[in-house]
């Protein structure tokens, strides 16, 4: 770990799925990390995350016993953005996709620190998001996959004003944390989104129409095409009610194709969200916090 690595500090705003893998990578990459969130219950239940992929960590000779419980017990708890403290190098906005609700934590953030500013939104606009933060110049799309201690890319989202400087510590930061990253344009979806969303949304439709089973669909994407996990386990994984938000946003700005299917309307409405409610198209024994 470099010297001044300890001394940088990162807030993450939101202990939801994504929040609490942001705060974990970064705290076992020995940054300084404090998370924010006004659910007493839900950041308990992050810390209880965080523990548990440590320990997991620890059993697969990734880290030392030691290493792990002091970078988890260095993380610091806030209900306010307002408790933040000085001196932030970064702050990551994790909130739901929901523009309003980003933009006004968003603003909150920009009042309270002259931090390099990210969202890590997989879908809406930066220059939508910017609108509510002073300086556009140090304001940017950080955009983490989940589990986030496992997949190792960050896409960063280049706004029409983001400088050159904003972007690159950026990518210094995704370093530190042992991520490759790959700068994209602001455009809707994005790189990775566009191209996941598709394949997912089409999956939802088989489903729906008989094609094939959730499980068969997956297994035949995951042999025949080596990928690590199917389009449908990987939609619970993300979160079906995440899917919705995102495919209802994109089919407004880019076409009907990315309509969410009444199967996923469907069961969002049925409170079957995938992982963190422990049903979607798999059934999950244990729940995961709560976006």
């Amino acid at each position: 770990m470099p010297a001044d690595r300890a001394s940088q500090t990162v807030g993450v705003v939101g202990a939801g799925t994504m929040g609490v893998g942001i705060a974990y990578v970064f705290a076992m990459g020995g940054y300084g990390v404090h998370l924010v969130e006004p659910d007493i219950a839900r950041m308990e239940a992050a810390f209880s995350t965080m523990q548990d992929a440590a320990r997991g960590a620890v059993a697969r000779g990734k880290v030392d016993a030691e290493t792990a419980e002091r970078a988890i017990g260095s993380v610091s708890r806030m209900t306010a953005v307002g408790d933040l403290p000085d001196g932030l190098g970064l702050v990551i906005e994790t909130v739901p996709e929901r523009l309003a609700l980003k933009q006004k934590v968003l603003a909150d953030i920009a009042a309270r620190t002259p931090a390099l500013i990210a969202s890590n939104t997989s879908a809406l606009s930066i220059d939508e998001l910017v609108r509510s933060v002073e300086d556009p110049t140090t304001f940017l799309g950080m955009h983490f996959f989940n589990p986030v201690w496992s997949l190792m890319l960050v896409e960063i989202v280049r706004g029409a004003r983001t400088s050159d400087a904003s972007i690159s510590k950026a990518r210094a930061f995704a370093e530190g944390i042992g991520k490759q990253s790959a700068v994209v344009a602001d455009r809707p979806g994005f790189a990775t989104s566009r191209l996941d969303l598709v394949q997912a949304l089409e999956a939802i439709r088989m489903v729906e129409d008989g094609v094939a089973s959730a499980e068969d669909i997956d297994r035949a994407i995951t042999t025949a095409y080596r990928h690590p996990v199917g389009p449908l386990k990987l939609s619970d994984m993300v979160g079906l009610d995440v899917r919705l938000d995102i495919a209802t946003h994109l089919a407004t700005v880019l076409g009907p194709h990315f309509a969410p299917p009444q199967l996923l309307q469907d069961m969002v409405a049925r409170g079957e969200l995938g992982q963190k409610s422990g049903k979607g198209f798999y059934d999950w024994p244990t729940p995961a916090p709560r976006t």
